[in-house]
């Protein structure tokens, strides 16, 4: 079974040979695996981060476009992208840095009505996934990541205290603004289904540590209709295409709204906020579990005993039957002990193969 066929039965919620792997790597724990594992990137994928995907026996690779792309989109220290939003680096640890936006182009909503949304029909924003798709689609699970879709956005360009105000008290205009921005996902959805992408993979973080950040009723009126809407069209488009998506924390309320819309895939299932054993129980034959693996504690400061543990007790708990692509509940920090790394994916090697029997 090689990875894409793999990744896909999972996903389908059969059991494959072993359950799949993915793991999500900063540009600076990149540089560590390359010095310390040591990996040999190689081959053609434009990126290292595709690039140690293959290299570590990962049975998906994933290419980036829209306003997640702004993410380490340059190494200046302010920096603008092609929405008009302006970045800045910020060092949180000796040579390691996140970036963030700070300057929104749409704080006043006068300048909606002039704001032109960036291009998703130019063909030359799909080269790199239609490459990857001739190199490696028949090998490994190609995903399309078009994340900070909506939600995130909004926020990106306007502001989060703006946004979540209007909400409340400007109900017209985040209906007509979100309306707008709809369109370059509409765009770019309807793109990679027809080009046979295996993942339309969207994302906006509507979920905090221990609850959500807006209300589900908030959820439900401004975004579950459109996003229903989407992803109806992209599987009849393709209706071999999985949708996953990306929210971190605590969205246990508006999951049944996700399994309602055509959400195949939940990513990440972060640990200290949603118990996976219990969404398995409760969602298990409707969404797949993506991640799972405690990135707050168990495997940046864990020790590998601890990690071993908690990889066997996600085998134990959410690996029956499918559904499970294991792997850190988000981006690997340079903080990360390699040795925690080898014992994830020693263990899933080793002890992830169906049926499990622990």
């Amino acid at each position: 079974m090689n990875h894409r066929d793999r990744f896909l039965a999972a996903v389908s919620h059969e059991e494959p040979d072993r359950v799949p792997i993915d793991v999500w790597y900063t540009p600076e724990m990149i540089d560590r695996l390359v010095n310390e594992w040591p990996l040999c990137l190689q081959g053609s994928p434009p990126n290292r981060h595709q690039q140690a995907s293959i290299a570590l026996e990962h049975d998906a690779i994933k290419a980036t476009i829209g306003p997640c792309s702004s993410f380490y989109l340059s190494d200046e220290e302010y920096y603008r992208d092609e929405w008009g939003i302006g970045w800045r680096r910020v060092q949180y640890a000796s040579d390691c840095y996140y970036t963030e936006p700070f300057d929104h182009p749409l704080s006043d909503e006068k300048n909606l009505d002039s704001f032109k949304l960036p291009d998703f029909a130019e063909e030359q924003r799909y080269t790199e996934i239609q490459d990857l798709l001739a190199q490696y689609g028949s090998e490994y699970a190609i995903i399309a990541e078009v994340a900070c879709t909506l939600f995130e956005l909004s926020w990106y360009l306007r502001g989060l205290q703006r946004v979540l105000m209007d909400f409340v008290s400007n109900k017209d205009f985040m209906h007509e603004y979100l309306a707008r921005l709809s369109q370059w996902i509409e765009t770019a959805g309807r793109k990679l289904a027809s080009m046979g992408v295996d993942v339309i993979f969207v994302g906006d973080d509507f979920g905090m540590q221990d609850r959500m950040l807006v209300s589900p009723q908030v959820f439900r009126e401004f975004f579950k209709p459109t996003y229903a809407e989407l992803f109806e069209e992209f599987k009849r488009i393709n209706p071999d295409i999985k949708i996953a998506f990306h929210t971190d924390g605590d969205v246990e309320p508006i999951l049944p709204d996700f399994v309602e819309i055509g959400v195949d895939i939940l990513n990440p299932v972060q640990p200290q906020s949603m118990d996976p054993a219990h969404l398995k129980k409760r969602f298990g034959k409707k969404l797949t579990f993506w991640g799972t693996l405690d990135n707050q504690h168990t495997v940046p400061f864990g020790s590998i005993s601890e990690v071993e543990k908690e990889v066997l007790q996600r085998l134990r708990d959410v690996a029956p039957g499918g559904g499970l692509i294991i792997g850190p509940a988000h981006n690997v920090q340079p903080i990360t002990p390699m040795d925690n790394l080898r014992t994830i994916y020693s263990t899933v090697l080793d002890k992830g193969r169906y049926p499990i029997s622990l």
